[in-house]
């Protein structure tokens, strides 16, 4: 048995379905696997980074090219970052639905 709170459905919030950037942290797309736990991302800033996986989240994340992640820039090389986060398939349709995502055109 539920309680009925009305003021909480008045209150319209916005629904966010993805995870989005905060801070220095960017949107990019793997380019291509370097071997280890490094890889070439193209950033939504227009910078291409070599991107490294951290320890903590090396097992957590199977990275391929063309997926969708969060990168962290390092602070004193901005040509480098950490991936964070990488997002699923309806995640990377919200992103793109609602602006913080171009739409990419195929190549082939």
């Amino acid at each position: 048995m539920g309680f009925y709170k009305p003021e909480e459905e008045e209150t319209e919030q916005k629904v966010v379905r993805a995870p989005l950037p905060h801070g220095r942290e960017v949107i990019g797309i793997i380019d291509q696997r370097l071997g280890g736990n490094k890889m070439m991302v193209s950033c939504v800033d227009g910078k291409s980074r070599n991107c490294r996986v951290p320890g903590r989240l090396k097992r957590k994340l199977w990275l391929r090219p063309a997926d969708v992640v969060i990168v962290e820039p390092w602070e004193l090389d901005n040509t480098k970052g950490d991936i964070l986060l990488k997002y699923k398939p309806n995640q990377i349709e919200w992103l793109k639905k609602n602006g913080y995502l171009e739409k990419e055109e195929m190549e082939f």
